[in-house]
């Protein structure tokens, strides 16, 4: 039984999903970001019970069929940005489209009716953010950052940080951090 979940954004997320099932002895085969694949069914007092323990950390257990879709965009989207070491080469909406298997103008169309943004902009969003963190812990210059992420220029990369942020990446990075956005909350 797969189940989705909201809001499953971190390797913190995993854990906290993980200590949910271990209460209820819910023995799983796949625990990734915003799914669970269970190797028995649910009762539906369980379902009840997991989902009140995952709202009381912030994680919602999904029905919807739109919603488990958005939730799996985004899910793909912060994988790409936030845990791989380097962005694909190929299109994001060919990335996305194979990912799922499904046509991307109706992942893309969906995901504008119900998000408000497009999925370019959603990943605008988290690539600045990822470029906030990664100038943040200083290791990786502007160029090096530039190349992870696969902006065309470092001068493309400060003009969409400046055009999101309102800062330039340099100025940011003086702030140590103060403008941080949770993935959640992007």
């Amino acid at each position: 039984m797969k189940l989705y979940i909201k809001y499953m954004v971190s390797i913190r997320c995993k854990m906290v999903v993980k200590e949910e099932l271990d209460k209820l002895d819910l023995r799983y085969v796949i625990l990734d970001l915003g799914t669970v694949e269970l190797i028995d069914d649910l009762t539906p007092g369980q379902r009840s019970i997991l989902k009140i323990g995952l709202l009381k950390s912030g994680l919602e257990l999904m029905d919807d069929k739109k919603a488990v879709l958005i939730e799996k965009i985004k899910n793909i989207i912060i994988e790409m940005v936030h845990y791989t070491d380097e962005l694909p080469k190929v299109n994001y909406s060919d990335y996305i489209s194979e990912k799922l298997g499904l046509d991307y103008t109706h992942i893309s169309k969906l995901f504008s009716e119900i998000k408000g943004i497009t999925i370019e902009q959603f990943i605008i969003a988290h690539k600045i953010e990822r470029v906030k963190e990664l100038l943040l812990y200083g290791e990786l210059n502007l160029s090096q950052i530039s190349y992870m992420l696969n902006y065309s220029s470092v001068s493309h990369l400060s003009h969409q940080f400046k055009k999101v942020t309102g800062l330039t990446p340099s100025f940011f990075k003086q702030l140590k951090g103060k403008k941080r956005i949770t993935l959640e909350n992007i």
